[in-house]
C-alpha cells in the first residue's frame, strides 16, 4: 500500500485550515462505527434524481437523519450493466425527469457535511466529461470516494493517480469468481473500502444470503488493508445482521431501499424508517 501520507491529503485551504480528505473521512466513518458498537458501518445506496430531483434530496437527508455512516449515491445511466431491474428502472425514470450528472453532485454537496458521500458512477459519463473535469465536479461537490463498476483493474491506474490527488478514494469491487492473484492486486491498490460483491449475478433484493459469504469476507480481508464492505442481494435488517456476523466492516443495501422509494406516498419517510431498522440491526 502506498504510505498515508501519499493519498491525497488535503493541503490547508485559503484559510490555512487543514482540510480533511475523502479518503481520510471514509477511514473515519468506519472507525466511528466501531466505536459506537457497531459490527458494521451502515452505507445505504440511493439513485440521484429517483424518483425526481427534489425527492432525491429529502431522500439523502432521511438517510443522514437516520444515521446512516456512509452513502452510496448512484448517477442514472443508460445501460447499468452491474443493476438489477430495480436499480436500473429508477435510472431510467431518473434520466427522463431529467437528472444529470451535475444534478446528482448537487445531491452529494447537501449531505456531506454530514455523512461521506461515495459516488457509483459508470465510465462512459466520466469519460464524457473527460476524466480531470469530471473528478474537479466530484471533490468540489464535497463526495468522498468514486465506484466505477465497468473500470476494469488494466486501465485504473490514471483513474487513481488522479483521484488520489484530490483526495478522493476510488473504491474497487472484487467478486467471489475474482481469481487470487487479480484480488491480491486490486485489495493493494484500494482506497476507502473495498467493494466486495456478495454473490454472482447483478443488484437485487434476494431471498437469502449466499452460502460461503464468510469465506468471501475472509479473503478479501486478506489482501488488502481498508476495510471490506459487502453489498448486492442485502434487503433486509437480518441479512445484513447475518453479513456483519460474516466478517463485513460495512454493509451496502441498494434494491430494497430504492424499491420502498418507488413504492410509497412519502419516499423519504419510508427509506427513514428502513435505514433506523438497518441501524438497530447492526448495533
Amino acid at each position: 500500500m502506498i504510505a498515508p501520507d501519499h493519498l491525497g491529503r488535503s493541503a490547508p485551504d485559503h484559510l490555512g485550515r487543514s482540510a480533511t480528505s475523502g479518503i481520510e473521512r471514509i477511514a473515519e466513518a468506519f472507525e466511528a462505527a466501531r466505536a459506537e458498537g457497531r459490527r458494521a458501518a451502515l452505507m445505504p445506496y440511493m439513485m440521484g434524481g429517483f424518483p425526481d430531483l427534489e425527492c432525491s434530496r429529502e431522500i439523502a437527508l432521511a438517510y443522514a437523519d437516520a444515521g446512516a455512516d456512509l452513502v452510496e449515491l448512484g448517477v442514472p445511466f443508460s445501460d447499468p450493466l452491474a443493476d438489477g431491474p430495480v436499480i436500473h428502472a429508477a435510472g431510467n425514470v431518473a434520466l427522463r425527469a431529467g437528472a444529470r450528472v451535475h444534478d446528482v453532485l448537487e445531491l452529494a454537496r447537501a449531505i456531506a457535511d454530514r455523512v461521506p458521500v461515495v459516488v457509483m458512477c459508470y465510465a462512459n459519463p466520466i469519460y464524457a466529461r473527460g476524466l480531470e473535469r469530471f473528478l474537479d465536479m466530484l471533490a468540489g461537490g464535497g463526495a468522498s470516494g468514486l465506484i466505477v463498476p465497468d473500470l476494469p483493474l488494466e486501465e485504473a491506474p490514471a483513474v487513481l493517480e488522479a483521484c488520489d490527488r484530490r483526495g478522493l478514494a476510488l473504491v474497487p469491487l472484487v467478486a467471489p469468481t475474482t481469481p487470487e492473484a487479480r484480488l491480491a492486486r486490486i485489495g493493494e491498490r484500494a482506497r476507502g473500502f473495498l467493494y466486495t460483491v456478495a454473490l454472482t449475478g447483478t443488484t437485487g433484493e434476494r431471498a437469502g444470503l449466499a452460502e460461503g459469504l464468510d469465506v468471501v469476507i475472509a479473503r478479501a480481508k486478506a489482501l488488502t488493508e481498508v476495510p471490506v464492505a459487502v453489498g448486492f442481494g442485502i434487503a433486509t435488517p437480518e441479512q445484513a445482521a447475518a453479513a456483519a456476523r460474516a466478517g463485513a466492516d460495512g454493509v451496502i443495501v441498494g434494491s430494497r431501499l430504492v424499491r420502498a422509494a418507488g413504492e410509497a406516498s412519502d419516499p423519504a419517510a419510508a427509506v427513514r424508517d428502513l435505514v433506523l431498522a438497518l441501524g438497530r440491526a447492526l448495533r
